[in-house]
């Protein structure tokens, strides 16, 4: 069987092409809103999928992801059958929380900007620190900190 194209590194930023699908769409083949979500989830999906992260691995190890804060500049809209790039770049990993950036172009032009906070929790519900097999993956992607 062949696998999904899991996107590409770039630095520290990861690349994931997405195409627009009448699903994504309104009636008038805008992306409707929630569609620039859904990239944005499979952007941080495909990010950790190709730095060796496994959601089911985790899973079993009593871990699993909730996003805490989701904040999208809608620039331009995205039109139906459209081939876009979601960029996705973790930023900071503190306790349980996980900042990551993201945006959606269509040929380098950004049509939605946005800022996600991810906590790493329990299957219960419970935050925990995301373990230490995750940080490592994380980190060796994300660029050290700017400024003094």
């Amino acid at each position: 069987m062949t696998e999904p194209f899991p996107g590409a590194f770039h630095g520290d930023e990861h690349r994931l092409p997405v195409r627009v699908y009448y699903e994504d769409t309104d009636f008038t083949g805008v992306v409707y809103h929630a569609g620039f979500a859904r990239f944005f989830e499979r952007g941080r999906s495909d990010y950790l999928r190709l730095a060796g992260v496994d959601h089911r691995t985790l899973m079993d190890q009593d871990t699993a992801f909730v996003v805490t804060r989701l904040v999208i500049d809608f620039k331009r809209p995205a039109r139906i059958d459209e081939a876009l790039t979601v960029v996705t770049r973790y930023h900071e990993v503190r306790g349980p929380r996980m900042l990551i950036r993201q945006r959606v172009e269509r040929d380098g032009e950004i049509l939605a900007d946005g800022e996600v906070q991810a906590a790493c929790i329990r299957l219960n519900g419970q935050p925990r620190r995301p373990p230490p097999h995750l940080i490592a993956a994380l980190r060796t992607r994300m660029s050290p900190p700017s400024g003094p």
